[in-house]
């Protein structure tokens, strides 16, 4: 706890915090507005040709909900429970969601490179662990990113939220309560992996930049292994590969049954425990 509460203070007292806010606000920012852009346009083109052919405004409207229920589709897996869930939210919310979520394990590597090799580097962990034991520090170190990160993705939701009522009239503010937490409660669980994965990146080496290039080369090859495994046929054995990336299992972080959720929970809790126990390992056995 006493850990934690430095790391913590000491991350909001660098600027950091300020710093990793407005990078992480600028791109959310980029993506809201040209998937807004992007949306409005389609929407400006089918109208415009509805009108052309002497459409009715009814037959607009069907056209509208078609096309809602077409991109949600294709974000949801054509999960018809996911679909039905997730109905009422805008569609620019899920893009910005879906683009987000794969790109946040960068992020998290970027906030997160030099936790510890920040401090095994100059010889510093040595003060750390005279006081304090080795799996405290390493544990108060992966909770101070996190609490970070928690406030850090409320603050991006709500902004998200908030654009997202103000440009879209029929999304009520009990549905924008409701699904604020869902999507900050998935990004959250979501995250936690790899905030664990980049804790045992920074623990393999003393020097931070070392460990930020080694995390990109795991999440290069999470991704690769969750592409390949999804792109090749069900007999393949290849396809087994997906079910050892952190990343295949964020398709049912929404999903509105209890046992469908679980299991993602379930397998980004055992990423993180697995991770973790990793870095104390390679933290119990190194010379500081």
């Amino acid at each position: 706890m006493v850990i934690w509460e430095a790391e913590l203070r000491r991350a909001l007292k660098s600027g950091r915090a300020i710093v990793l806010l407005g990078l992480y606000s600028m791109f959310s920012a980029l993506v809201l507005l040209i998937v807004g852009f992007v949306t409005r346009e389609l929407q400006s083109q089918v109208n415009a040709k509805l009108a052309e052919s002497g459409a009715d405004a009814e037959v607009a409207t069907r056209a509208a909900e078609e096309m809602h229920r077409g991109v949600l589709g294709f974000l949801a897996s054509n999960d018809p429970a996911m679909m039905e869930a997730l109905a009422k939210v805008p569609i620019v919310v899920l893009v910005v969601f879906k683009i987000t979520l794969f790109f946040l394990p960068a992020y998290i590597a970027l906030m997160g490179f030099d936790q510890v090799s920040g401090e095994v580097g100059p010889r510093s962990m040595r003060y750390l662990t005279v006081r304090a034991r080795r799996s405290s520090v390493l544990l108060g170190k992966f909770l101070s990113q996190a609490t970070l990160l928690v406030g850090l993705v409320l603050v991006i939701d709500l902004a998200i939220f908030i654009y997202a009522r103000i440009i879209n009239a029929d999304f009520a503010f009990a549905d924008l309560v409701l699904n604020l937490l869902k999507f900050w409660c998935a990004t959250i669980v979501f995250s936690l992996a790899y905030i664990s994965l980049t804790t045992l990146c920074s623990s393999l080496f003393r020097t931070p930049a070392v460990s930020l290039v080694f995390n990109f080369s795991l999440l290069f090859v999470f991704w690769l292994m969750d592409s390949v495994g999804r792109a090749v046929s069900d007999e393949s054995p290849v396809r087994f590969l997906r079910y050892l990336s952190p990343s295949y299992y964020s398709v049912n972080l929404l999903h509105p049954r209890l046992a469908e959720f679980a299991i993602s929970g379930a397998a980004y809790a055992a990423f993180a425990a697995a991770f973790l126990f990793g870095a104390y390992g390679v933290l119990r056995t190194r010379d500081l």
